[in-house]
């Protein structure tokens, strides 16, 4: 690349891409040796200091860029994270944006000529690519910008008057736009915001309850909508449409929602990531009806791993000076440069790369789906089981009691505690399992989604994720092979979950705390006898019963995991059980932490009863010393306690008196005279203390994960 560099005939040009190489190699380099290194301290150089007189060369400058990218996040985690994987593709959209401010600098005509050429060029790939045909193009940095400018030009044209009146015409009708309830969140919101409309100007449209999918815009009901806006006053404006919902990758049904649309003279946008897919040779009928509508948003940077380059939004329009004016056009020929980028890429990639990208996701959605097929207790919810870009799935079983047999569980109308909240437990457990998932496979880029009807599931979508990092078919094979290993766990931990809340609420001592949201077995609190003790008192001594019993736990031999819970939100004073395999004895376990807690219980008593012992024993002790002190001092007589006399009297009349002292014995809880002890010249042992209580349960072996 460096020889080429050379033959360029601008030497700016020449300089420019050896200084991207070598800004990009440094800080990759220094990546690596950050990664190297285990601990890092900050130095002082990290500290915000005063803009230096003399300046800075390239080299420091960079190292500071690098310090800030990832100095912080090795310092607060431990755990190390994935860049981006930006290869040469990557390197050209970033020298796209070098490149746009040095254009920038070029004369007016010099610069219009380039900015032409560079929009037009980019625009027809594009439209070319997706199937748009007669589009134009808008290049914006924010995915939502598109739309927020498209929604601008429909008012223009709508509201013939709004160029010279403004707001004031949009009184006497009222603009209405409809959005899907499964579009972004705050999507609507966002464009009242910044249309300077009220909310009431957004309609959310519902998706299908009775027929078709769950996550599709339900046409009858919109058309429904339409009509008593219109019988209102009011002005349906603009339908956004989803090619790929955010959440499950569903397709609206665009073909009926463009015939809507040119029934009540609307404007249909569509966006979603499932329009990636336009670029392939086969394409859906559902995906392939959007180029029909009036506009799209593409995201081209995440579907084929470009950084730094922008959103581009295809729409059709025959009016320029309303496009003008809603934005999506500019006489700056600087705002042209934004596609630059993107111009770049495109070259990079050509379009067999292009579509190899697209196509390489779509085949591992499709390799992922065809093994979970073959999966038992896993749920799928893809709107094509042929061809789907978003595979979302979830673990799923039909309660079952150890002891039923599958008809007998549904022959059972008892509404148990355990099915009637299912929904929760399977949504602790399914966000588990993406969590799971996600840690052991990082390459395959999955993450846990919420969806209305669904609840918590596991999602996978390669066009948002394999080309930043990189996945391979092999990556998915290994997600399967994961997903098999913890499926076993998943079902053991469900079904034994009954049956541990009845041996814990059956056994004395133990407390059983429900928590829905503790992905394992269960929660289990030790409760012992108060004796009347103030509240402070009892919580403290709770508090330091159960937290030695977790230790004890921890220290069996076993595959089970102990813990104090999440970090935030759990239970105080409790002991939570991980995910457990079907091997374990239950009852064997309850057993094992009720009598470790019996027996943390009834050293903690020992200990307090022998304080009490010990303090009553030094008072009494003092009482007896004192007395006998009294008793000396009637013996010897007054005069010997004068110290100078006291001496004399005791050189002519020595008074033999044995020394007197008091011995504590633990064992018995009584005092005793020291005399023996003087005379016998040895401490008597007294009664044979009991032997020290051990722990039986340490080296028991308890089965389970």
């Amino acid at each position: 690349m460096d020889a080429s560099l050379e033959k360029m005939v601008d030497p700016t040009l020449v300089e420019m891409g050896k200084n991207l190489n070598e800004a990009m190699k440094m800080l990759e380099d220094n990546q690596r040796k950050a990664e190297e290194e285990n601990e890092k301290k900050y130095a002082r150089k990290d500290i915000p200091g005063p803009l230096q007189g003399s300046g800075q060369d390239m080299v420091s400058i960079l190292q500071l860029v690098q310090n800030l990218m990832h100095g912080e996040e090795e310092e607060e985690s431990s755990q190390a994270y994935r860049l981006q994987n930006v290869g040469e593709q990557g390197h050209m959209a970033l020298l796209g944006h070098s490149l746009a401010a040095y254009i920038s600098v070029l004369d007016r005509e010099r610069l219009r000529k380039l900015t032409t050429r560079i929009l037009s060029d980019t625009t027809l790939w594009l439209c070319r690519l997706f199937r748009y045909e007669n589009g134009s193009a808008y290049y914006h940095e924010d995915d939502r910008e598109g739309l927020l400018k498209i929604c601008r030009l429909v008012i223009h044209t709508r509201y013939e008057d709004y160029t010279v009146e403004g707001f004031n015409v949009l009184y006497t009708k009222q603009p209405i736009i409809y959005i899907s309830s499964a579009a972004r969140t705050g999507l609507g919101q966002a464009l009242c915001n910044q249309l300077g409309l009220p909310l009431s100007c957004m309609c959310r449209v519902p998706c299908n309850t009775m027929f078709g999918s769950q996550h599709q815009m339900d046409v009858a009901l919109l058309d429904r909508l339409i009509k008593d806006d219109v019988e209102s006053g009011k002005l349906p404006l603009l339908l956004v449409a989803n090619a790929g919902t955010p959440g499950a990758g569903h397709t609206d049904k665009l073909g009926r929602l463009k015939e809507l649309c040119e029934q009540y003279n609307m404007w249909l946008h569509v966006e979603g990531v499932n329009l990636a897919t336009l670029a392939l040779g086969y394409v859906s009928s559902s995906v392939l009806a959007a180029t029909k509508c009036d506009s799209m948003t593409l995201t081209l940077g995440s579907w084929l791993g470009l950084p730094a380059v922008p959103a581009v939004t295809l729409y059709r329009h025959e009016d320029p000076s309303l496009s003008l004016a809603a934005g999506l056009t500019s006489s700056q020929p600087v705002e042209k440069l934004r596609a630059l980028p993107l111009w770049l890429s495109l070259q990079y990639l050509g379009h067999d790369g292009i579509v190899e990208r697209i196509k390489h996701a779509s085949q591992l959605s499709q390799r992922l789906l065809e093994n979970l097929k073959n999966l038992d207790f896993i749920k799928t919810s893809v709107e094509d089981e042929l061809s789907s870009p978003v595979v979302v799935f979830k673990f799923y079983q039909k309660y079952l009691n150890r002891d039923q047999t599958p008809s007998a569980a549904q022959a059972s109308t008892i509404p148990h505690p355990i099915i009637s909240n299912e929904g929760h437990i399977y949504d602790t457990f399914n966000q588990w399992l993406g969590e799971q998932l996600a840690q052991l496979v990082p390459a395959s880029g999955v993450d846990v989604v919420e969806l209305e009807d669904e609840g918590t599931c596991v999602r996978f979508s390669p066009l948002m994720t394999s080309a930043v990092l990189g996945t391979e078919i092999q990556d998915v094979d290994q997600l399967v092979d994961c997903l098999k290993m913890k499926i076993p766990v998943l079902t053991s931990t469900l079904q034994l979950r009954e049956e541990f809340e009845q041996e814990v609420r059956r056994t004395v001592g133990l407390l059983y705390i429900e928590d829905l949201s503790w992905p394992g077995l269960g929660v289990v609190r030790y409760s012992y006898h108060s004796d009347g003790k103030n509240d402070d008192k009892q919580e403290k001594e709770l508090e330091k019963i159960n937290t030695e019993l977790l230790k004890k736990l921890n220290e069996l031999e076993s595959d089970l995991t102990f813990s104090l819970g999440p970090e935030f939100g759990g239970q105080k004073n409790c002991v939570y059980i991980g995910m457990v395999t079907e091997d374990l004895d239950v009852s064997e376990l309850v057993e094992t932490i009720a009598a470790t807690g019996r027996e943390i219980e009834e050293n903690s008593r020992l200990l307090e009863n022998m304080t009490e012992v010990v303090r009553k024993g030094i008072q009494e002790a003092q009482l007896q010393l004192q007395k006998a002190n009294e008793e000396r001092l009637l013996e010897e007589g007054l005069l010997r306690q004068i110290p100078v006399v006291g001496s004399v009297l005791n050189w002519f009349s020595p008074f033999q008196a044995s020394p007197k002292g008091r011995t504590f014995n633990l064992t018995a809880g009584s005092l005793e005279s020291t005399e023996s002890t003087y005379v016998s010249k040895a401490q008597g042992t007294g009664t044979t203390p009991p032997p020290t209580p051990t722990s039986s349960l340490t080296k028991q072996r308890l089965p389970g994960l």
